[in-house]
């Protein structure tokens, strides 16, 4: 009997000392959304342009960013978009970003927030058996939830729209056209 007690007090008290650490590393927006963090997402790129230039893809991401309390932070990103296109006109197309994110902590644990800025891109193309490659600048804006584990980990549900042009002079004419890159992705960020 004395092994049953001893036994069911020990299991007890690893269940409250589990329980208080977990408690312990809970997400508290006031105190822990300052900082940096790091991640990255992964997901569905729906590319819309001029001429039926329409394809759907996957494509993911890598972003730093600083957070300066629970409602700004400023992000930088890299962007794979990766392979689109049809028979006609192909791209692949890669970018870096740098913006604002502004959140708003509905609870300790779930952030609704939006984003914006500036686009950086470079894209390799064939339009009409011609070859060639494209820098240029665009603009992107965002919306998306996130679900804090912990003071640390972040379920990240994101919709972005990514807006660019590419001009191909050495093709003709009809060859400039303008795409709009939707962007739908799950990711995971992690809070220094």
């Amino acid at each position: 009997m004395k092994k049953s007690i001893l036994a069911y007090a020990l299991i007890s008290t690893g269940f409250l000392s589990t329980a208080t650490l977990v408690h312990a590393e809970a997400y508290n927006p006031d105190s822990d959304a300052a900082g940096v963090y790091v991640g990255g997402n992964y997901g569905y790129l729906r590319v819309d342009g001029d001429d039926e230039f329409d394809d759907d893809k996957d494509a993911y991401q890598l972003f730093l960013g600083y957070s300066l309390n629970e409602y700004i932070a400023v992000e930088g990103s890299y962007v794979d978009f990766g392979d689109y296109g049809n028979s006609v006109a192909s791209a692949e197309t890669d970018g870096y970003t740098l913006g604002l994110k502004l959140g708003l902590p509905v609870t300790n644990n779930i952030e609704i927030y939006a984003k914006g800025g500036q686009l950086w891109y470079e894209t390799d193309y064939s339009v009409l058996g011609v070859d060639g490659n494209e820098d240029d600048t665009g603009l992107f804006a965002g919306v998306g939830v996130s679900y804090h584990l912990d003071k640390n980990w972040a379920v990240k549900v994101d919709y972005t729209v990514y807006d660019n042009d590419l001009d191909v002079d050495s093709a003709d004419s009809d060859s400039d056209f303008s795409t709009d890159m939707k962007y739908a992705s799950v990711g995971l960020e992690y809070k220094f």
